[in-house]
């Protein structure tokens, strides 16, 4: 448990540290803005439950996978394909931010600031 309490302390950490680089700022917002593209669509064209479109969203960007939902339509399926293409590189770089928010906070900061 303290462990756990300890990785969640260093995962606030840079998370925190992230948010003060602009470069993270915009990778969140990109991030944010294709899950919620994601999820709308397959809400409204493959008729998933908001919550269950949005996991499904989560899942695919994160290459983790979905073992039991596949996209019906060849419109969705078609969709996924571009979504992954366009999304998961996104998302990496994303959490790639946060990890150097924890690894090397300060070098962040002078990225920010090169004075």
């Amino acid at each position: 448990m303290v462990s756990f309490l300890i990785t969640l302390q260093r995962l606030l950490k840079g998370i925190f540290h992230a948010f003060k680089d602009p470069k993270f700022l915009a990778l969140f917002t990109l991030t944010a803005a294709t899950l919620l593209s994601g999820t709308l669509f397959y809400t409204r064209v493959e008729g998933l439950h908001w919550i269950d479109a949005l996991y499904f969203c989560a899942v695919t960007l994160t290459t983790v996978g979905h073992p039991e939902f596949v996209p019906t339509t060849g419109f969705g399926k078609a969709f996924t394909v571009i979504y992954m293409f366009a999304g998961i590189g996104l998302t990496f770089a994303m959490i790639a931010r946060i990890t150097a928010g924890i690894l090397f906070p300060r070098k962040l900061q002078t990225e920010e600031n090169p004075e």
